[in-house]
């Protein structure tokens, strides 16, 4: 047993050669990533936000986070500072250039609400 595990972690004597992918090279691959960073913004959230997310019981997901930087990728499209994200259940307010969400509502807030200081709004799909 102890032969066949040394005989393992042995090394071959040729040394380890990466070749580079045909037609890629560092500039390229850069650029894609660079490209893949910015394709959505990350959007995170301000303290006070991440009180009203969990004082008023909203669930945060990774389809949520999806919808949320779609929302502001669209807002920077059209050239938006702040903007009101909502869908049928609840609505956020997010600074596009930070991308980074300011408040969060429930849908029973939103019922008495007026936003204000928005220059957008957004549907969440």
């Amino acid at each position: 047993m102890i032969q066949r595990v040394s005989g393992q972690l042995q090394r071959p004597n040729t040394p380890s050669v990466q070749s580079k992918p045909a037609g890629r090279g560092f500039g390229d691959v850069l650029r894609q990533e660079i490209g893949r960073s910015a394709a959505k913004p990350a959007v995170n959230f301000s303290k006070h936000a991440i009180s009203r997310v969990e004082e008023r019981g909203i669930e945060v997901t990774p389809g949520l986070m999806e919808q949320l930087a779609g929302s502001v990728e669209r807002a920077q499209a059209k050239g938006a500072t702040n903007i009101l994200a909502m869908d049928a259940a609840n609505a956020f307010i997010i600074n596009v250039p930070s991308a980074r969400v300011i408040t969060a509502i429930t849908q029973d807030e939103m019922k008495e609400s007026v936003f204000t200081n928005i220059d957008g709004a957004v549907f969440l799909k």
